[in-house]
């Protein structure tokens, strides 16, 4: 059962779950199992946040925060961050925090929230200098990745393609460190015709492919603006049809016989590159 609501400093709603099947806390249920993933049918389209870094940056957010479950160290670590939502932080100790979530959460707390709505494609065209556009990556772990690129390399807004997994699935959340909560993202629905409304607002488009053909990326002028980068999946990389509506492809110089690298950690080379002499912002 539930122990009566509580007052704790800096928390207005501090709620003590003392057993795993309290209804109170189902939207934390069952994680590894359920799999909450908003993309998938049946999903519930909630945003999970996992460790305190995160969950800071889901309450800087404009995604409506619904509940909080922690044990009390990590709910009191966010004590002055919380004191003004009303919303309940839930405290559990380890062994029922476990039991609700379906596996030892070692960063000892998790937020849930609402989604926001994405930004409209024109309106992130408007103040952009710098994009990323993302075709078929579809490795969660992969996309979080780039999303914390982006948000390290000052990339304005990622556009999603065709074949891109969902940002918000808790997995990419977390990778990112909850950088996916802060970059702003939209997907491209008419793919890749899409791209001609790039070009129409001023876009110069810059697609990454180790083909030999593709140019030198330090040769591709890195410093030219409005840019949008364009990335596909590992593997078979961007279809033909993408490249086709580049201006440019380029191309990372490797040593040896290596011959690609993890699409994130060459969206982390592009984006610093193409940012060099750049100083960042709005249009």
């Amino acid at each position: 059962m539930c122990a009566a609501n509580e007052k704790m400093s800096g928390v207005a709603r501090l709620i003590e779950v003392t057993a795993v099947e309290d209804p109170r806390v189902d939207d934390f249920r069952d994680l590894s199992t359920a799999d909450r993933r908003p993309d998938r049918p049946g999903g519930r389209g909630l945003v999970i946040a996992e460790g305190v870094v995160v969950v800071r940056r889901m309450l800087a957010s404009p995604y409506p925060i619904r509940a909080l479950l922690g044990v009390r160290r990590r709910i009191e670590e966010l004590g002055d961050e919380i004191a003004d939502l009303d919303v309940p932080a839930y405290i559990a100790d380890a062994e029922v925090m476990a039991g609700i979530v379906g596996f030892h959460l070692n960063r000892g707390v998790l937020a849930i929230a609402d989604r926001a709505p994405e930004v409209e494609l024109t309106r992130l065209t408007a103040t952009a200098r710098r994009l990323a556009v993302l075709e078929g990556i579809g490795d969660h772990e992969n996309l979080g990745s780039l999303f914390r690129n982006a948000a390290a390399f000052g990339i304005d807004g990622v556009l999603l393609g065709a074949g891109c997994s969902d940002p918000l699935y808790r997995r990419s959340v977390r990778v990112s460190m909850g950088h996916v909560l802060r970059v702003p993202f939209t997907r491209v629905h008419s793919w890749p015709g899409d791209l001609k409304l790039l070009r129409d607002e001023g876009f110069r488009i810059v697609a990454l492919s180790p083909r030999a053909s593709s140019v030198p990326l330090r040769e591709a002028e890195p410093g030219r603006e409005p840019v949008a980068i364009l990335l596909g999946s590992e593997g078979p990389g961007l279809t033909e049809q993408a490249m086709t509506a580049a201006d440019v492809t380029v191309r990372i110089p490797m040593a040896g016989e290596v011959d690609s690298l993890n699409v994130a950690t060459s969206a982390a080379i592009v984006f610093h590159i193409m940012g060099e002499g750049s100083e960042g912002g709005g249009r």
